[in-house]
């Protein structure tokens, strides 16, 4: 993933980003592409960078910013 080498999370702050890309993930039909994983994983990354720590946010910032990747 581009950006995050040197990121680092606090373990409370992983516990929600995995539990907001579990959610988004399990929201879209099946088969999930891999790029779509990819993409929800940097989103929330870059979300929770910029200090964003709500699960139900950073779940709809991932989906929104997947309906506007060019497909």
């Amino acid at each position: 993933m581009k950006d995050f080498a040197n990121a680092s999370f606090p373990p409370e702050i992983i516990s929600v980003m995995e539990a907001a890309f579990d959610a988004a993930v399990a929201s879209l039909p099946e088969p999930v592409s891999s790029s779509h994983v990819q993409a929800i994983a940097e989103a929330i990354l870059r979300a929770a960078h910029g200090g964003e720590c709500d699960p139900v946010a950073l779940q709809r910032l991932a989906l929104l910013e997947l309906q506007l990747i060019p497909r």
